[in-house]
């Protein structure tokens, strides 16, 4: 008599490769310094270049990229990985580092995960500044938290979809992408990562280099996006992320603290996680209704024509009404609180006027 017999295949998780030594991108001599032919009068040495002349089309003058990384190829470990330096190295991302192992800086991509020490510093440790450049170059600010980059003079060989994914294949090695957007006939995308620091490392790894049609892309920050939708959705990742900071410093045991007291005031059951048990109807699966402990307040009493209690010592009749309430519902709890007995307290002197007269102050001995 045959038997089926199943076999169950386990998946062996793959090992964690290791990263192997940092390999040197280029070696002293291989990059030759290519500058491009000044039309200006003025050296402007805040820009380091000459003014006038070139206002029309001054990124026409640019020239394409020598070197360019290589993510699987160029990665590897350098001192700063038993250094403890969390910054990466400038010339990995432009792909030109010559030091390889032996560089000071991170010859990886940056982990969104780990924060930098300083905030005010990219991921290249290069200080920000509190506003942007006028041609929205440079490191950036630190006053907005920027995400996307704007590329431009693209060269559109076909429909918007096409070159959507010539965008995405080239950009999407330097980090995860959120969203990319190309104006189709401007030659111009936005291209928008998960993390800032994806953004900061595309923008140094594209500049000047070409996708498939050998132009020189224009990689800048991109302005704040006017779509009031995107607006919104960006106020709420901030605000998500905040609150996500703020509850990965705070104390657990507070947290548990505070949702006891709002079950307490709420009447509600708590399970074992701290999470509030919800009412469920028993329907045809059979399952019972969860047990919950409410709080049963006393019936009201009908109101009389007698007068209003008057304040005894230092606190009203209305703070005497609220630790009643408070008392009566920690008692139904089992949790024993000793309750301020308005009648042991000592009656509160009669007084009229200043009571000068009280401390003999008329008396003639």
């Amino acid at each position: 008599m045959d038997t089926d017999e199943t076999t169950t295949v386990v998946a062996k998780p793959k090992p964690v490769k290791k990263l192997k030594p940092a390999r040197k991108q280029v070696k002293a001599g291989d990059v030759e310094r290519k500058e491009t032919p000044q039309t200006g009068k003025e050296y402007n040495i805040w820009y380091n270049k000459w003014a006038g002349g070139d206002r029309e089309d001054n990124y026409s003058n640019k020239v394409k990229s020598q070197t360019r990384c290589n993510i699987k190829k160029d990665s590897g470990l350098t001192r700063a990985n038993t250094t403890g330096i969390r910054y990466c190295c400038l010339f990995y991302a432009r792909g030109c580092c010559p030091y390889g192992w032996e560089c000071d800086y991170l010859h990886t991509l940056p982990d969104p995960d780990n924060a930098l020490p300083d905030s005010s510093k990219d991921c290249f440790a290069r200080d920000k500044f509190s506003d942007y450049r006028d041609d929205m170059g440079g490191v950036g600010s630190f006053n907005r938290q920027n995400r996307t980059l704007y590329v431009g003079r693209i060269k559109e060989t076909g429909p918007g979809p096409e070159t959507e994914d010539i965008v995405t294949r080239h950009f999407k090695e330097w980090g995860e992408i959120e969203r990319i957007r190309v104006l189709q006939y401007r030659s111009v995308a936005f291209v928008t990562y998960v993390s800032e620091f994806g953004a900061q490392f595309a923008k140094e790894a594209m500049a000047c280099q070409s996708l498939d049609n050998d132009e020189i892309l224009n990689v800048r920050w991109a302005t704040e996006d006017p779509n009031p939708v995107q607006k919104v959705a960006e106020k709420r990742r901030l605000e998500e992320i905040g609150q996500e900071a703020i509850k990965a410093r705070m104390d657990p045991r507070i947290v548990d603290a505070m949702r006891a007291v709002r079950a307490l005031e709420d009447g509600d059951t708590l399970d074992d996680e701290g999470e509030v048990v919800e009412d469920q109807e028993s329907g045809e699966t059979g399952n019972p209704e969860p047990k919950r402990r409410r709080i049963e307040l006393p019936p009201p009493q009908e109101a009389t024509s007698e007068p209003s209690p008057q304040p005894l010592g230092l606190l009203s009749a209305d703070t005497m009404e609220g630790l009643k309430y408070f008392a009566e519902i920690r008692k139904r709890n089992g949790v024993s609180l000793t309750v301020i007995n308005s009648k042991t307290m000592p009656p509160r002197p009669l007084t009229s006027g200043l009571g000068v007269a009280d401390y003999g102050s008329d008396e003639e001995d």
